[in-house]
């Protein structure tokens, strides 16, 4: 089994940043590539940043590159979403996610809602 913790969501004005952490245990090949997803209402659910503990992939959807920054700390087995130059768009509850590779994830966290006031 994979646990997987999440902390850091919050209410932010546009323009404005947050950080978003996910703290990881349990099986370690099965939580080879971790991501941050997220779901808005009425929307399916997006994958948003991915990336793999070796360091070797990363992945950003278009509507995110360049303001969003996925990174690990393998010591805390933590992984991070930095956000900024949040959107109102950007709305959602974000869910961290983790699998044996970069295509399938079996675990997921609680998530944790982002709201970027206009």
């Amino acid at each position: 089994q994979v646990q997987l913790v999440e902390s850091g969501g919050g209410l932010v004005q546009a323009g404005g940043s947050l950080r978003l952490s996910c703290a990881a245990s349990g099986r370690t090949f099965s939580r080879n590539a971790m991501g941050w997803f997220r779901q808005a209402p009425g929307k399916e659910r997006e994958l948003v940043a991915a990336l793999m503990w070796s360091g070797d992939y990363t992945y950003y959807r278009d509507s995110v590159k360049g303001r969003f920054t996925i990174s690990r700390d393998n010591a805390k087995n933590t992984v991070y979403l930095q956000m900024n130059s949040l959107k109102p768009e950007d709305t959602a509850v974000y869910y961290c996610a983790a699998g044996s590779n970069q295509h399938v994830y079996d675990y997921w966290g609680q998530g944790t809602q982002v709201t970027v006031s206009s």
